[in-house]
């Protein structure tokens, strides 16, 4: 797994956590328009609407980058439709990124291995 990978997959994670405290949020918003005066939903729609569109296009591009299979890209994408299955995603995906970061980090103390070999 190379550095790109590993950076898809941070973004991915990083915006993820957002996304499902806008999700919350923008439900908390809804009911209380109803039950209320209080009207936030215009606001914390399009909030949650650009945290959205931001998760799927990284989602997007951690899939191709990572090469996941379709199963588990449709549940990282199932995860951002579902309340709190965001913070589920955030967690997965940093396990995910540290285990790609690890493998950047051996991939590099190899190559440096075998170029001080070389010279030696």
């Amino acid at each position: 797994m190379d550095i790109k990978t590993a950076s898809a997959l941070r973004r991915l994670r990083l915006v993820s956590a957002p996304e499902a405290v806008s999700f919350l949020l923008l439900l908390v918003c809804s009911v209380l328009k109803r039950t209320t005066d209080f009207n936030a939903v215009p606001a914390m729609g399009a909030l949650h609407g650009l945290l959205f569109v931001l998760y799927v296009l990284f989602w997007l591009d951690a899939w191709n980058r990572a090469k996941w299979s379709f199963g588990r890209a449709a549940l990282y994408f199932a995860l951002s439709v579902v309340p709190f299955g965001g913070f589920f995603a955030e967690r997965k995906l940093k396990e995910e990124a540290q285990g790609a970061v690890d493998a950047v980090i051996a991939a590099r103390a190899r190559q440096e291995q075998k170029q001080e070999g070389a010279t030696a």
